[in-house]
């Protein structure tokens, strides 16, 4: 396609052009723009120049943003700091902090050969069943990889506050809980009841480590051997407690016939869960005798934000056209549920 047929959208393209001709090595517009799927709704495009050279551009939505959504500064400083480090990233090229070039801040980052996991047909196509326990211990070696790197060695020792990372989430999204409550006209007492058990038993976090706050396959690039060769969408990543992102990464790996066919992992050739846990384990040193309780708080987390999207769909505040508002509501409860599960262990 000609490059300026189509705007690209929320780039000025020669603008772009121009400033990525001045600051980023390696590219030499005029630039093809291919718009690219998923990220959080950023706008991200793969560019290419006539040498066939090519690289990804993103930048966040137009419109007002919440304050701490779609941070390209916090994924700028993520990729730039991994970069040297075992966890595999995009190569960073070129950020833009100056919104005079095309409204709003951008970074460049190199191409990486690899696609991300959504839902069980794309690993039909892409991962065969000798490679899936491949890639199941590439993406939790990654995982415990990026939790052994020290914060403050890598640059990244200001990425957020280091201390009480569940307590802060707890009071995040318990709030958010009861200020949906009234537009979702759904409340359910277990929300109420495990946000004080959770609180009140928030096992020692220990030395604060980068948590990238969504891992799963849908953040991972997988390449042609079946391992992950880049770690992608750092935008919420922050300092924490790694047993909860690891707890999140476990939670989002399905398992075969426990209600979620057509995830992912939904297949076979897959190791379970509780075998990605013991691998983290031993790869990590750290102790896991409290991981239902991290397990359990993220079920009780992932509640707490669907009933935020139930509301804001009940609210009328986003468009409800074709959204299954029952399923919604029905996820709601289930992840409740497999909340109130998980924690049953420990009572």
């Amino acid at each position: 396609m000609d490059p300026h047929t189509t705007e690209p959208e929320g780039y000025d393209v020669s603008a772009v052009e121009g400033w990525i001709a001045d600051n980023v090595r390696g590219l030499t517009p005029p630039l093809t723009w291919t718009r690219l799927q998923g990220g959080h709704s950023n706008l991200t495009y793969r560019i290419d120049d006539s040498a066939g050279r090519a690289a990804v551009i993103r930048r966040p939505p137009q419109g007002e943003l919440l304050p701490k959504a779609h941070d390209m500064g916090r994924e700028w400083a993520l990729i730039s700091a991994l970069g040297p480090t075992s966890v595999p990233v995009a190569p960073a090229m070129g950020f833009c902090e100056s919104p005079d070039v095309t409204g709003a801040w951008f970074y460049v980052m190199g191409l990486i050969d690899g696609r991300p996991l959504y839902n069980s047909d794309e690993t039909e196509a892409m991962v065969p069943m000798d490679k899936r326990q491949t890639l199941a211990w590439s993406f939790v070696d990654v995982l415990a990889d990026l939790h052994t790197l020290d914060p403050d060695e890598i640059g990244l020792g200001d990425l957020g506050k280091k201390e009480d990372y569940v307590g802060r989430q707890l009071r995040t999204w318990f709030r958010s809980w009861t200020s949906s409550v009234d537009d979702a006209e759904y409340d359910d007492p277990r929300a109420h009841e495990m946000r004080d058990y959770l609180a009140g038993n928030i096992p020692d976090q220990g030395p604060a480590k980068v948590v990238h706050g969504d891992y799963g396959l849908h953040n991972c690039l997988i390449g042609g051997e079946g391992t992950v060769v880049a770690v992608v969408d750092w935008e919420i990543s922050t300092l924490g407690d790694p047993l909860a992102d690891l707890a999140y990464a476990l939670n989002q790996w399905a398992e075969p016939n426990e209600g979620r066919e057509g995830a992912a992992t939904a297949l076979p050739g897959f190791p379970k869960r509780a075998d990605l846990a013991a691998r983290y384990g031993e790869k990590s040193g750290r102790d896991l005798s409290m991981l239902d309780y991290y397990i359990g708080f993220n079920w009780w987390k992932t509640a707490c934000i669907v009933h935020g999207v139930y509301a804001r769909y009940c609210a009328g505040k986003k468009s409800a056209e074709g959204v299954d508002l029952d399923d919604l509501r029905t996820r709601v409860g289930q992840a409740l549920d497999r909340a109130e599960k998980a924690l049953s262990t420990l009572r």
